[in-house]
């Protein structure tokens, strides 16, 4: 099994005529049941035209209506990717997946107040994220395919290049993944870390779990307590920037600490006490895995 993708899944993606929705479309579309995966393509202005075999149509819901898509992946520029989510969630898609990075803050407080009130079900990835991967089956957003392998470890990361780490190691352990999500480092963003953490949870071909953080926001600790209270299976966790001076942004938007809470060693030191095993070396989260299994 995997959560929230596989081989069946139907992917629209918005901002398909741009260079970078050109290229990762083509890039997802090559790797493993892609080709059968990304049916349509969105642009108000180009309905009727193809982007390499793929149909485009005006608007999310057209493109939902002919394909059956459940799914749409957005490479829209900032200024209009909030719109995007808003169009995708009007359409009653399952799951909206924004790859977009330096969307207003304001825009995606606006969108997901929206999406709130609305008592929308689909579930946002991102933005500012890598996307996700069932191995062998499907990839959606920007991560290197070759790296994953199918096999029976989670992981959910905030950090898109910690992503790519941790898979690499664990599939150098010859243990592979069953899915791989980057939920992305934003200050206002979709599914968090203990939203990931359940689907792996319920999922009975996950056997154990990468979890990476950042510095920045509650969202970790959230996460390792209720680990503790409901997670059946080992969690191995990192923390990225112990090191980051207090009162600076780092990397991304969500990187902030203030007033002593999201700090490295604060976050570590919660998930420690929860049950979480960690360390502050990523070049040991594979390592460190090994021995929970």
């Amino acid at each position: 099994m995997s959560i929230l993708i596989d081989r069946n899944t139907k992917v629209i993606t918005q901002g398909i005529t741009g260079k970078t929705g050109q290229y990762h479309t083509r890039m997802c579309r090559d790797y493993a049941n892609g080709k059968a995966a990304f049916v349509a393509g969105v642009h108000p202005k180009k309905a009727g035209e193809d982007f390499e075999g793929i149909p485009i149509f005006a608007s999310v819901r057209d493109a939902r209506a002919a394909t059956g898509a459940t799914v749409s992946v957005i490479y829209v520029p900032p200024a209009g990717a909030a719109e995007a989510i808003w169009e995708a969630v009007q359409a009653e898609l399952a799951l909206v997946i924004c790859i977009t990075e330096g969307i207003p803050v304001r825009d995606m407080v606006v969108v997901r107040d929206r999406m709130r009130k609305a008592g929308s079900k689909t579930l946002l990835l991102g933005p500012n994220c890598p996307g996700l991967i069932t191995p062998e089956e499907i990839k959606i957003g920007i991560m290197p395919g070759h790296i994953h392998r199918k096999g029976r470890i989670g992981v959910v990361s905030r950090s898109g290049t910690l992503t790519y780490e941790a898979v690499a190691q664990v599939t150098a352990l010859g243990l592979g993944q069953s899915s791989a999500v980057g939920i992305g480092g934003d200050p206002v963003n979709g599914l968090k870390h203990i939203d990931v953490l359940r689907l792996f949870n319920d999922d009975p071909e996950t056997d154990a779990v990468v979890m990476i953080g950042e510095i920045g926001g509650t969202d970790e600790e959230e996460a390792a307590h209720w680990v503790k209270a409901n997670m059946k299976k080992p969690v191995v966790g990192f923390i990225a920037g112990v090191t980051a001076p207090a009162g600076k942004r780092m990397g991304h938007a969500g990187a902030i600490i203030s007033g002593g809470k999201g700090t490295a060693q604060e976050k570590l030191a919660v998930m420690d006490a929860c049950g979480i095993k960690v360390t502050r070396d990523p070049s040991e989260m594979g390592s460190l895995l090994k021995t929970v299994l």
